[in-house]
């Protein structure tokens, strides 16, 4: 009886398999799949690590927007504030991104918009200067900036005094409660869909979604609760607060079922790559925007964790000034991951068979 020569010989044959052979007795067993998450596990620790400190080590302002109060042009009021904007940017290492204004009062109303930082203006009758910060858009920067504003003050001789006309609660005094909050939806809602990929895979493609919309309601729900009520961390609106949790729980979920009925069972790297490598280091939550590498500080409100925060700022200290982005960006992933996977829902690994087709 002949044999077939690709097979590995038996032992006791006389001659050792070859490479090849012994190449795809490893592609064949269970040591394949462990040896690549032995690899993928060690290269994710690095880049977790590496993406959070690149990001958040050494902070660096790279554009601060700020409102300037203009003082009258020609006066000695002018010259003290442009010595003192010059002598900032020089201190700082980088060139303010400048919005003059009128009014102080509409100055004031550009920081309630979130569309600056801080507020620059003349006092004591154009002998000295005031910066207002606002701790709630970003503690990083206000803490920046008052370290900054009375050094340069110094050096060109004019009082500069600082305050923050938007502080953050005394429960969160870095700021970093949202970020936590926003972190723990992310997480959770991916985790989430992983346990279900695992532990219900017989839901089919609409009972996932309903699923998956529910424990994020509840997880919004408990998340809420507990840093509000509980804690009294910090002081929620407590409606708004919970919704955007449960929508930032629920487009988690659904990105990792998005990539899950695309590439199958290595969806949990595109997914942590696009949320916790890439999107929670650039989501301004532990540090603002503007300290953040050029980069990063741009395609970070584009994401759902920056879009989390983003809103959960809105919600908790600019109330009344919402800015509408970060619920479309939510609900824009929100609404792709859904349609992605329902498109590629026959290719998901999971779902009953249905009669007559043998599919899930």
């Amino acid at each position: 009886m002949s044999r077939d020569p690709e097979q590995p010989q038996r032992r006791g044959s006389g001659r050792r398999p070859s490479a090849r052979e012994r190449w795809r007795a490893f592609r064949g067993s269970p040591f394949f799949s462990a040896a690549v998450l032995v690899l993928i596990i060690g290269l994710a620790a690095g880049t977790f690590a590496g993406s959070y400190t690149y990001a958040m080590g050494n902070p660096a302002p790279h554009s601060l927007a700020t409102a300037v109060a203009a003082a009258e042009p020609g006066t000695r009021a002018a010259a003290r504030q442009q010595a003192f904007i010059d002598g900032l940017e020089h201190a700082l290492g980088t060139t303010l991104d400048l919005h003059r204004y009128r009014t102080y009062e509409e100055a004031r109303e550009a920081v309630d918009d979130q569309r600056v930082f801080a507020v620059l203006r003349t006092a004591d009758g154009g002998r000295a200067l005031d910066v207002e910060v606002a701790g709630a858009s970003g503690a990083s920067v206000a803490e920046v900036l008052a370290k900054a504003a009375p050094e340069v003050g110094r050096k060109i001789g004019v009082p500069v005094e600082v305050r923050d006309v938007k502080p953050l609660q005394p429960g969160d005094p870095r700021g970093l409660v949202l970020f936590y909050i926003s972190l723990a939806a992310v997480i959770v809602g991916f985790v989430g869909a992983i346990q279900l990929s695992v532990h219900a895979r017989d839901l089919n493609p609409g009972e996932r979604i309903a699923t998956t919309a529910a424990y994020a309601l509840l997880g919004g729900l408990a998340i809420t609760v507990t840093v509000d009520s509980l804690l009294n961390a910090v002081d929620l609106p407590f409606a708004e607060s919970w919704l955007i949790l449960a929508l930032t729980m629920f487009t988690s979920g659904m990105v990792f079922t998005m990539f899950n009925a695309v590439i199958g069972r290595w969806a949990m790297l595109p997914t942590w790559g696009l949320m916790v490598i890439i999107g929670n280091p650039s989501s301004g939550g532990a540090v603002s925007w503007p300290l953040l590498p050029s980069l990063l500080g741009h395609i970070g409100r584009w994401l759902p964790p920056g879009a989390s925060v983003g809103a959960q700022h809105s919600a908790v200290y600019f109330s009344g000034h919402q800015n509408v982005m970060p619920y479309l960006v939510l609900s824009g992933w929100a609404v792709l991951s859904c349609t992605v996977f329902w498109i590629w829902r026959h290719r998901h690994p999971g779902g009953r068979p249905r009669a007559g087709d043998g599919t899930g």
